[in-house]
C-alpha cells in the first residue's frame, strides 16, 4: 500500500512538548490517504461507523471505538456514502511520558493497553480492540476534550496537565482493557503472572526503543530483581533482555534504511546508537552485511520485483 509517512515535526513544533490532539469529521467524500508516522496515534470514534483500513487489512469501527496506531504502520478509513465519522486524534511520541513521572505515580504497571495490546499481531488487536460502555465514554470523552480546550489555548497550554490527563486516559483504558479480557478469553491466550510482565516489558522497549535502556532502570520501573528479570526473560523469550533491545532496534533500523535517505551514522542514532561503529558491527552479525550493503541488496531487490 502506497502511503505518505507523516512526521512529528509537522504535528510537534518542539521536542519539549511532543504533543497534538484534534477533533475531525470525515465523510465518504473527504477521507485521509493511506499514511503512516513517526509518532503514537490513539483515536477515539466519538460518532459514526467506518471501516478502518489497517495494513491492508479492513476492520468495522463504531462509536465509543479505541485503538492505538503505532508508529510505520499504514492505515486509513473507508466510509460509505452517506456515513460520517467523528473522530478524536491524540498524537504523541514516548518522550511525553517520561519514566519517573510513571513510576512515581505508580501507574506503568496498570498501562496494559499501551503496553501491551498495540504490539499483538493486527489480527488479535482489532478483534479485540476496545469499545468503551456508557460506564467508561464519558468519562474518556470528557478527558480528551479537556485535552483538546487545554491544547488550544497555545503558548498558554498547560503541558504538565496535558500530560496528567494523558496519564489518566491510559489508566482507565487499561482499566477497561483488563475488565474486557476478565469478561471474555484472554486475547494473550496466557494467564501467568510471568507472561504479563514480559509481554508489559516488550511492549515497552518496542515503544522506547530509541531511548537510553538500562536493566536497572527497568527493574526499577517495573518493580522487579535484575535476577528475576534475567530468569524471567530468558525463559518467556529465549533471549536476556539486551538482546532483545538489541533485536527490536535493529528491525527498526532496517525499516529506516530503506524508508528514507538518513546515513548510517543517523540510522544509529534514531534507533538508540550513539556509536555508529558498535551499530554496524550489531548490524552485521545480525544481516550477515554491512547497513550500507543491506540497503542497496534491499533496493535492488524491490526494483527487480517492480520491472517484473
Amino acid at each position: 500500500m502506497n502511503a505518505t509517512k507523516y512526521l512529528s515535526s509537522q504535528y510537534m513544533p518542539t521536542k519539549e512538548f511532543p504533543f497534538f490532539i484534534k477533533r475531525y469529521y470525515h465523510d465518504s467524500a473527504k477521507i485521509p490517504l493511506p499514511h503512516s508516522h513517526e509518532f503514537i496515534e490513539l483515536i477515539f470514534v466519538v460518532q459514526g461507523n467506518a471501516n478502518h483500513v489497517f495494513e491492508g487489512d479492513c476492520y468495522p469501527i463504531k462509536t465509543n471505538d479505541v485503538f492505538i496506531i503505532n508508529p510505520g504502520e499504514v492505515h486509513t478509513f473507508k466510509i460509505k456514502p452517506g456515513d460520517k465519522l467523528e473522530i478524536i486524534n491524540c498524537l504523541f511520541t514516548s518522550a511525553l511520558l517520561q519514566d519517573s513521572l510513571l513510576k512515581e505515580l505508580g501507574v506503568s504497571h496498570s498501562m496494559d493497553f499501551f503496553y501491551i495490546h498495540p504490539f499483538l499481531n493486527k489480527v488479535e488487536r482489532f478483534h479485540h480492540f476496545i469499545n468503551a460502555d456508557r460506564n467508561y465514554s464519558p468519562r474518556l470523552l470528557s478527558i480528551l476534550e479537556g485535552m483538546i480546550y487545554e491544547y488550544n489555548k497555545g503558548k498558554l497550554c498547560n503541558s504538565t496537565l496535558v500530560r496528567l490527563q494523558l496519564i489518566e486516559l491510559l489508566i482507565l483504558l487499561s482499566q477497561l482493557y483488563n475488565e474486557m479480557k476478565t469478561g471474555s478469553r484472554d486475547i494473550l491466550g496466557k494467564e501467568r503472572e510471568g507472561d504479563i510482565l514480559v509481554q508489559r516489558i516488550r511492549g515497552y522497549l518496542t515503544r522506547n526503543y530509541n531511548r537510553k535502556i538500562t536493566i536497572p532502570g527497568l527493574c526499577k520501573l517495573f518493580n522487579v530483581s535484575p535476577r528475576h528479570l534475567s530468569r524471567l526473560f530468558k525463559k518467556e523469550t529465549g533471549q536476556t533482555v539486551t538482546e532483545m533491545i538489541h533485536s527490536i532496534r535493529i528491525e527498526k533500523a532496517k525499516a529506516l534504511l530503506l524508508k528514507s535517505d538518513y546515513k548510517v551514522i543517523e540510522v544509529a542514532v534514531s534507533v538508540g546508537y550513539d556509536d555508529p561503529a558498535f551499530f554496524s558491527r550489531l548490524f552485521r552479525r545480525s544481516t550477515g552485511c554491512s547497513p550500507g550493503k543491506y540497503k542497496e541488496k534491499e533496493e535492488l531487490r524491490y526494483s527487480q520485483i517492480n520491472n517484473q
